[in-house]
C-alpha cells in the first residue's frame, strides 16, 4: 500500500504517538509511508492534490524513536507526492492543537481531505464527518442515555442554575479544545469562584457545563473502535485506563494522568453499541472512547492516540490490526474499482 498521514506538524511529532507507531509498523511490512503536515499540502490546476511529504530511507526499525528521528531529520526522503496516487490517506491532525496560534490550519486537512477524495484515495476518517466534529458540540448528537447532563452556553445566569441543580458539583470546560486544558471542576465550596471561571472561559468562546460523574475521581477508560466495533485483536481489546494525580481532577496523560490496565465490561461494550449508528454514519474509523462508569466522557475522532498503551498492558500489537484493516479496504476498492462511498469505506 501507498499510505500517506497528515499530521499538524512533522517536526511536533513524537515518539510515542499512535501515528508514529503505525507509520513505523507500516514500513516494517514493507508499505510505502509518506507523512506531511497541514501546511504542505497543494491543490493543483489540474484539480488534483500534492503535498511536499517525507519518508524515510530504511526498510525496518526496532524503535519508534529511530524512525521518527529520521523521518524529522536531513537525511528524510523529501519528495513533492501527489496524493490522489496514494491508496489511503490517514487524517491524523488534531484541529484544536491549531485554534490559537494557527487559525488557518484548523479546518485544511479537512479541506485537502475532501479534494483527495475526489480522486478515490480512501481517507479515514470520513472527511465530511470529521467537519461535523471541530467542536465538542458533536458530541451532543449522542444518545443522552450514554452522555453526562449538559448545558452549553455563555450566560453566566444559565451557569449558576444548572450548577444548583446538580448540588454544586459540575465540570466546566470550553466547546473548543482538547488534552484537558482549560477543564475546571467546581464545587460546592467553590460557587464564589464560579463567575471568574465562567469569565476566563468565556473569554474564547462557548462553556460546556456538565454533570460531575463521582466515577470520574478513579480516573477512565480509553476504548479503541475500528470500523464501528470494539477493536480487538488476538483476543485483546484495544484499551486502558487513565487515572487522575493527585488533586488533579482530569486524567488525561498530557496533563500528568498515568496509565493501567483496562477491563472491558459489559456497560462498556454497551456503550460501544449506542454510539456505532452514528459513528458508521459518519464515516469514523478509528475513534477513541473515554468512559466512566455507564457514561461517556468525550469521544475523539481526531487522531485519536494511546494504542502504544493499549499495547503496553495487553501485550498485542495493535498496529497490526490497524493496517490489516486498511488493506482489507484497499482490496475492496481494487475489487469494485473504487465504486463505494468514502463514507462507506470507512468503516467496512
Amino acid at each position: 500500500m501507498r499510505i500517506g498521514f497528515v499530521v499538524n506538524d512533522i517536526a511536533t511529532e513524537a515518539k510515542g504517538y499512535t501515528t508514529t507507531r503505525l507509520g513505523m509498523q507500516a514500513i516494517n511490512q514493507g508499505h510505502e509511508v509518506w507523512v506531511m503536515g497541514v501546511g504542505d499540502l497543494i491543490y493543483n490546476t489540474n484539480d488534483t492534490v500534492s503535498a511536499h511529504a517525507r519518508s524515510v530511507n530504511r526498510e525496518s526499525y526496532k524503535s519508534t524513536e529511530t524512525y521518527l528521528k529520521e523521518l524529522q531529520g536531513p537525511k528524510a526522503k523529501q519528495e513533492r507526492i501527489t496524493l490522489d496516487d496514494l491508496d489511503v490517506l490517514l487524517l491524523r491532525n488534531d484541529p484544536s492543537d491549531d485554534t490559537a496560534k494557527r487559525p488557518w490550519a484548523v479546518s485544511a486537512g479537512i479541506i485537502f481531505g475532501r479534494m483527495a477524495m475526489r480522486g478515490g484515495v480512501i481517507v479515514l476518517n470520513n472527511p465530511d464527518g470529521l467537519a461535523k466534529a471541530t467542536n465538542k458540540m458533536y458530541f451532543q448528537g449522542f444518545p443522552e442515555e450514554v452522555r453526562p447532563s449538559t448545558i452549553i452556553t455563555r450566560n453566566r445566569n444559565e451557569v449558576r442554575a444548572f450548577a444548583k441543580e446538580h448540588g454544586g458539583n459540575i465540570v466546566l470546560k470550553p466547546l473548543q479544545g482538547s488534552g484537558g486544558e482549560g477543564v475546571f471542576l467546581v464545587r460546592q465550596d467553590d460557587m464564589s469562584n464560579l463567575n471568574q471561571i465562567i469569565e476566563t472561559l468565556s473569554r474564547d468562546g462557548y462553556v460546556i457545563a456538565q454533570e460531575y460523574l463521582p466515577g470520574a475521581e478513579e480516573g477512565d477508560t480509553r476504548l479503541f473502535l475500528m470500523n464501528g466495533q470494539p477493536m480487538r485483536h488476538r483476543g485483546k481489546y484495544a484499551a486502558f485506563r487513565r487515572i487522575r494525580t493527585g488533586d488533579d481532577m482530569r486524567s488525561n496523560v498530557s496533563a500528568g494522568g498515568t496509565i493501567a490496565k483496562a477491563t472491558i465490561d459489559d456497560s462498556a461494550l454497551r456503550i460501544a453499541e449506542i454510539v456505532r449508528p452514528k459513528l458508521v454514519a459518519d464515516g469514523m474509523f478509528l475513534v477513541g472512547l473515554d468512559i466512566v462508569g455507564d457514561k461517556l466522557m468525550e469521544i475523539n475522532v481526531f487522531s485519536p492516540g494511546g494504542l502504544g498503551s493499549a499495547q503496553r498492558y495487553e501485550k498485542v500489537n495493535f498496529s497490526n490490526a490497524v493496517l490489516e484493516a486498511l488493506e482489507r479496504k484497499v482490496d475492496y476498492g481494487k475489487f469494485y474499482r473504487r465504486n463505494f462511498d468514502n463514507v462507506d469505506m470507512n468503516t467496512l
